[in-house]
């Protein structure tokens, strides 16, 4: 798969509603995660919450969607980010490298509960990003 730049919100507790209002709207395949469904023990109160969402709609479009994670508040500029995926390790960690550079990782690039190498990091310019590399090992 190549890699894959599109938009990621972050909801206050009504992803799975938002995205099935996307859905509606846009059409397509929509894939939602919970907090509840990784076999973890989820945060109190995050057991329904959405971990990831994906709708990838009959015109190509992708829009991911989450609610805020447990600890983080929603507010008017921490509602958006820019996700890069795919399965080309190399080609991602030289994105995750570069994007980091003069700026600030809050989740460093490693392989996650959910199987995959992801990190999320703010760039200096204060834009919030995320690289998933897809079956990956740490």
């Amino acid at each position: 798969m190549a890699s894959r730049l599109n938009p990621y919100i972050s909801f206050a507790g009504d992803a799975k509603q938002a995205l099935e209002f996307y859905k509606e709207a846009l059409g397509g395949n929509l894939s939602v995660h919970a907090y509840g469904d990784f076999g973890s023990e989820a945060p109190p109160g995050y057991a329904d919450k959405i971990m990831h969402g994906m709708l990838e709609t009959p015109g190509g479009f992708t829009l991911m969607c989450a609610d805020n994670p447990p600890g983080t508040e929603h507010s008017s500029g921490n509602d958006f980010a820019v996700s890069l995926s795919g399965d080309d390790a190399d080609e991602l960690r030289g994105y995750w490298d570069k994007l980091r550079a003069g700026g600030t990782v809050t989740v460093p690039l490693e392989k996650q509960m959910w199987g995959d190498v992801f990190g999320m990091c703010t760039d200096r310019f204060g834009i919030t990003w995320m690289v998933n590399i897809s079956g990956q090992r740490a």
